[in-house]
């Protein structure tokens, strides 16, 4: 699954719905996807949540990608919550 970033899933389990975002490997094998879901009905930003990656189901076909190459993002001030 190392083409996930991008893709929309659903945990197996919860049925948690949203694009990874990132992706983790461990030297264990229990590799992790952050999944960031949609906003709510307001609008308001809902937090992103981590799962095994086996547990993911790649829901939809269409990859999200995003064009940084003007401006990578390294120089930015991270987000606060």
């Amino acid at each position: 699954m190392h083409d996930i970033i991008g893709r929309t899933v659903r945990d197996k389990i919860t049925g948690f719905q949203g694009v990874v975002t990132g992706r983790v490997e461990y030297l264990t094998g229990c590799n992790q996807l952050l999944v960031a879901p949609p906003t709510d009905k307001t609008g308001a930003l809902r937090d992103s949540q981590w799962f095994d990656e086996q547990r993911c189901a790649v829901t939809g076909a269409k990859k999200i990608a995003i064009d940084n190459g003007a401006s990578p993002g390294a120089d930015k001030t991270p987000p606060v919550r």
